[in-house]
């Protein structure tokens, strides 16, 4: 299959998309250098038809996992199936596994719409702009069933890891996962996962979610000679994700706690009926060191 590949530009950078991936980045660079801003996916990750292997790609209707085969919704149970060869859970939501389609599209600014009917109908819309170094998206969902249902989002950018890399990401408490990945305790932020300041990835696992975040991130890139200035709208949790001994990372500005739809008062979700709307972003600016 040919995949219609996406591209923007503005002055300095250069992202390419693909919608029937998922509505996935498949890279962000550095118009002069080529130097990849977020992970870099080279023709074999695009050849696997995969969104995991891309850059980044949208988290909905809801974000990571949820566990109990479903979630309550106030006209009953919606029953989910696992849909991921790699976990035994549905994680994601479903927006990242189907094809979108182009609304519109200019030199710096794309939109794509996808209209779901997965797990529920829905529709999603991704506005992608480019402008001065700075890539901004814009992820909104509508809900199209009869029923109400419990909404989330996310965004799910994968970034390069050096050795040099530093992060800074305040949060004010993070959960603790069990085997399953999925969150058992929320308690004070260990000082390895501290990211008040500036400060180096953590060389063990870390795959949680944090709390109480102001929606600011930065990370900076030496190895690389530049930073990226991150904001997020919508969002008051992240998600980082750092496997060790790879060379990238994940930090996911998210809308919920991992596994809220049974948690206690459902933080972070919104129970939208037919016509009503959610919406996160996520702007990131580069900048040389």
């Amino acid at each position: 299959m040919t995949l219609n590949i996406l591209e923007l530009k503005d002055a300095l950078t250069h992202l390419t998309l693909a919608p029937a991936l998922g509505a996935s980045i498949v890279n962000w660079t550095l118009r002069g250098s080529g130097q990849p801003l977020l992970r870099h996916s080279d023709q074999q990750a695009l050849d696997s038809g995969l969104p995991g292997k891309l850059a980044g790609f949208p988290l909905a209707p809801w974000s990571n996992r949820i566990a109990g085969g479903g979630f309550d919704n106030p006209d009953g149970w919606l029953a989910l199936q696992a849909n991921s060869l790699t976990d035994p859970l549905p994680i994601h939501g479903s927006a990242w596994q189907q094809a979108w389609q182009v609304v519109s599209q200019s030199v710096d600014e794309v939109v794509l719409q996808l209209d779901s009917s997965t797990p529920f109908a829905y529709r999603a819309e991704q506005r992608f702009q480019l402008q001065d170094g700075q890539l901004n998206i814009a992820l909104r969902v509508t809900h199209l069933a009869e029923h109400a249902a419990w909404h989330g989002l996310g965004l799910h950018p994968y970034l390069p890891r050096r050795p040099g890399t530093r992060l800074q990401a305040k949060a004010g408490q993070v959960w603790r996962c069990d085997q399953t990945k999925l969150p058992t305790e929320l308690g004070p932020v260990p000082a390895d996962w501290d990211f008040q300041q500036p400060k180096a990835l953590p060389e063990t696992l870390v795959d949680n979610g944090f709390c109480q975040w102001d929606g600011h991130c930065l990370i900076q890139q030496p190895e690389l000679g530049y930073e990226l200035e991150c904001r997020a709208t919508g969002s008051n949790y992240y998600l980082l994700y750092c496997p060790p001994g790879l060379d990238f990372f994940c930090i996911e500005p998210v809308s919920h706690p991992v596994n809220a739809h049974h948690m206690p008062g459902r933080p972070g979700l919104r129970l939208l009926t037919q016509g009503q709307s959610v919406e996160l972003g996520l702007s990131l600016q580069y900048k040389a060191l």
